[in-house]
């Protein structure tokens, strides 16, 4: 006989999003990197009991409200918000971990030889290219040539950044060569964001009220959302980026690594995966996805019709995105 669970508003996340705490507790569930290691049988299971569950069909087979949030979040680990589809493996939240950490430890141990910084450069770009397209919105889908613009500039930015830097430290002390890395992974994030949301930035963003009202659109609101998502991704990929070529500086300077030169590439790899590890959910979690605005910071326009409108709002809301 089927328990009958109360009811869950799986559309929003299961804890309260207005503080820092409770939103790492949210990402660090989303990007746990192990749901990139559910098969197929547990990711059909867990949409089915979604699926039913939201149709208010039983779902025999769940006996509490855990295991109802544990395959809601598998869930969301693997489909698409909007279409429902099962989203590429490369491009799923729960694999930016090891993807992540396998680019950047090879960027980081390969950062002297010019052809190693272009290959991975270019992959890197690639990589979250993919990315960028499997989370693509439903409702404003990525056109090709946006993406195609967005991919060449971002890997044109990040391998400008990288060769011209490593030129100009080649005489430095080696944690500077080592820190070019980040640098070209910063310029590219500063490239292909703004490109990849460039209609929000034309168009702008839907603006709500608390019970999720539109209100019009802002132009302002977009880039303040975009301004917050790009310095997340530039801090996510900080720890890594800094942390470990100080740690391989070390080993340097104390003959680990003339000793045992087999472990360089694995170490910045594992340290690197350590850090994304935490730096993934905790960044991702500084700014709400459900942003904020005061009324008085929007275009003059706007600004003057909702105080003719809604005389009462003093703070609007919009998807600031990840």
């Amino acid at each position: 006989m089927a328990i009958e669970l109360p009811r869950v508003n799986l559309d929003e996340p299961r804890y309260d999003q207005s503080t820092y705490l409770n939103r790492a507790k949210h990402f660090l569930i989303v990007t746990n990197p192990l749901n990139a290691f559910a098969t197929e049988e547990q990711l059909d299971r867990a949409a089915r009991i979604v699926r039913d569950y939201r149709a208010g069909k039983p779902v025999p087979d769940v006996t509490s409200v855990d295991e109802l949030w544990s395959a809601k979040y598998l869930y969301d680990s693997a489909f698409h918000p909007d279409t429902g589809e099962k989203m590429l493996l490369v491009g799923r939240m729960s694999a930016q971990v090891p993807m992540n950490m396998t680019i950047t430890g090879c960027m980081m141990t390969f950062y002297k030889s010019t052809p190693a910084v272009i290959f991975w450069q270019w992959f890197n770009q690639s990589f979250n290219a993919v990315v960028n397209y499997t989370n693509r919105s439903g409702a404003s889908p990525i056109s090709q040539e946006q993406l195609l613009t967005s991919y060449c500039m971002a890997t044109g930015g990040a391998l400008v950044t990288a060769l011209s830097l490593n030129r100009l430290v080649r005489n430095a002390p080696p944690l500077v060569g080592r820190l070019v890395p980040l640098a070209a992974v910063a310029a590219a994030n500063c490239i292909n964001i703004p490109l990849m949301r460039i209609q929000e930035i034309k168009n702008g963003v839907t603006l709500l009220d608390k019970d999720g009202n539109e209100l019009g659109q802002s132009v302002r609101a977009a880039k303040e959302g975009i301004s917050a998502v790009t310095f997340s991704r530039i801090l996510m990929a900080m720890p890594g980026m800094v942390f470990t070529p100080v740690l391989m500086n070390t080993l340097e300077k104390r003959g680990f690594l003339r000793r045992f030169p087999w472990a360089n590439a694995p170490i910045q790899t594992l340290f690197c995966g350590l850090c994304l590890t935490f730096a993934t959910p905790l960044c991702c979690a500084l700014f709400s996805q459900k942003a904020s605005i005061n009324v008085a910071s929007l275009e003059e326009d706007l600004r003057e019709k909702l105080r003719k409108e809604r005389p009462e709002l003093d703070v609007v809301y919009y998807n600031k995105g990840l």
